[in-house]
């Protein structure tokens, strides 16, 4: 995992008035880690281990593999792994094998190692944290698991909180009802006055809807703009850096 430099702030899309934060509650994959190249491997993973398997049996696939641009893409727009196993030319029959493959590999340690924070990311969290944002991570990764990749980047420190789970399938499947319970934990425990939640899929946006709080979605994770404008969020940004940058210049976190 790399930690690179800060970019310039992109533009914020704004829907409802502006919350002033105290606590910032987010996700760990998408607003603060890159999973586009895991996810991309996975799938080329897998469709490779369908090839060997049933050329083996004798029975010869003739794939059409996607790019990543084209995978990613798909992923942003909620395209389901059974389409995306249809359109690389898997037939019903081999499509179930896929699946199987893609669940048992996504978080083999290997493939983890490909994730990589997004540039501009320990700035973004450094600022917030420096203004006097409480700082929450709210997961469904393993929470062992991600309180060990942020000791390694001296990152633990900045947080309050972090929750997440003790099931390493449950990010990949992206559970609404398991992110809304670990959210409304979160609030229970360490909100300091207003909130806000920030993801990047509609399970951050309707955890937040269900607890009254907020909610920016970013479009640097693995959905895009025009699938995140469906659930209304208060508001659409590109990366934490610009909306640490917006939540810093327009509204005063540490007010009484």
């Amino acid at each position: 995992m790399i930690l690179e430099t800060a970019p310039t702030p992109k533009t914020l899309v704004k829907r409802g008035q502006q919350p002033q934060v105290r606590t910032l509650f987010c996700d760990f994959d998408g607003p603060l880690v890159d999973v586009s190249d895991r996810y991309y491997h996975t799938y080329q993973l897998a469709l490779a281990n369908t090839f060997d398997y049933y050329r083996e049996k004798g029975q010869p696939l003739y794939l059409t593999p996607l790019d990543k641009a084209q995978f990613w893409q798909m992923k942003q727009q909620r395209i389901s792994d059974e389409q995306i196993a249809s359109c690389s030319g898997l037939q019903d029959e081999h499509i179930s094998y896929f699946l199987q493959q893609v669940s048992g590999i996504v978080n083999d340690c290997s493939l983890l190692e490909k994730d990589k924070f997004h540039q501009g990311v320990h700035w973004a969290l450094a600022l917030l944290h420096s203004q006097g944002v409480q700082l929450v991570l709210v997961t469904l990764r393993c929470q062992d698991q991600v309180r060990q990749i942020l000791t390694n980047y001296g990152l633990l420190r900045l947080f309050q909180g972090v929750y997440g789970t003790s099931d390493e399938t449950a990010a990949y499947g992206n559970n609404i009802e398991c992110k809304t319970g670990l959210l409304k934990q979160a609030l229970q425990e360490q909100a300091d006055g207003k909130g806000v939640m920030v993801g990047d899929t509609e399970a951050d946006i309707l955890a937040a809807k269900a607890v009254g709080m907020p909610a920016i979605a970013l479009t640097c994770g693995i959905r895009s703009f025009e699938y995140l404008q469906q659930f209304e969020p208060d508001y659409i940004c590109h990366d934490l850096l610009s909306t640490a940058y917006h939540l810093l210049w327009t509204s005063n976190p540490t007010a009484n």
